[in-house]
């Protein structure tokens, strides 16, 4: 399945994706993607409705993130043996873990805004992964069984806060609009193997980043199973990956963006993003 929210920021409905491509409203039977809407059998109770039943949402409303108020929003860095040697960094031996703030999540194709003061606001096309269900101490053999769907996300950093300052990465990670989440929630089995997922982001129609899941240092099961050793995880957290090599930070010069710019990315079999990078504004 491919879930959605749709409407206004604030005011976003659940749907789903049907075999046209179009919106049919699901907000009669789970009142949003989060949480337990998110569970193994939540998602069986919606895989069992037939979409012609929902009523199809007209025109082509704004999409939200594809879920909803997660409790945490975790991250993976260098994850991509590449991205690694680009940001001058060795090889990690495990997970970087680093947070992004939930607050920062947005809809796949809204605006970003470039922070007050920014000079180094950078691209990074990622592989998320959405929890179903409790994670704690999970074996790797079952951690897929964790797992709600994948989304693509864009996560948008700011290299100064994140590196030339004191304290972790986070301060970097997880201002307003630094989460572009969607478009689609997919479920794994419209997925198949997650690991060799083609992924690619341009800025301004030229490409910048062009990787695949498969070269991933760390994989998703490894991944789900290594965080919940350090901690609890529910249902409709949020953990992005990693990305592969070709971020502004890593070019010579480097490049950053400005306002006006405009992202597209995506990951196949999980949809496409676009954003225009706009100035921050009282």
């Amino acid at each position: 399945m491919k879930l959605v929210r749709y409407g206004q920021p604030g005011s976003e409905k659940p749907g789903l994706i049907d075999a046209d491509g179009k919106i049919r409203d699901l907000s009669a039977h789970i009142a949003d993607l989060k949480g337990d809407a998110l569970s193994p059998a939540s998602l069986a109770k919606i895989a069992a409705l037939s979409p012609d039943s929902l009523p199809k949402v007209t025109g082509n409303p704004r999409l939200g993130s594809c879920v909803a108020q997660p409790g945490n929003f975790i991250a993976v860095g260098l994850n991509y043996a590449d991205h690694a040697a680009e940001s001058g960094l060795p090889i990690p031996r495990e997970p970087v873990l680093f947070n992004k703030a939930p607050s920062c999540m947005v809809g796949p194709h809204d605006n970003v805004v470039i922070p007050r003061g920014s000079k180094k606001t950078d691209w990074e096309v990622e592989l998320a992964i959405v929890i179903g269900k409790r994670a704690s101490y999970v074996e790797e053999k079952d951690a897929l069984s964790y797992v709600a769907g994948y989304a693509v996300c864009n996560d948008v950093s700011e290299r100064a806060y994140q590196t030339e300052g004191t304290g972790q990465w986070m301060k970097g990670k997880g201002c307003p609009t630094f989460g572009p989440l969607g478009p689609w929630l997919v479920t794994p089995d419209e997925v198949g193997d997650v690991q060799n997922l083609d992924m690619w982001l341009d800025v301004d129609d030229k490409r910048m980043q062009t990787g695949s899941t498969k070269t991933m240092i760390f994989g998703v099961a490894h991944i789900v199973h290594y965080i919940s050793q350090f901690m609890i995880m529910e249902a409709g957290d949020v953990i992005t990956t990693g990305t592969p090599p070709g971020v502004g930070m890593g070019m010579k010069p480097p490049r950053y963006l400005e306002p006006g710019n405009v992202v597209t990315l995506g990951i196949d079999k999980l949809g496409t993003q676009k954003q225009t990078f706009v100035a921050w504004s009282a």
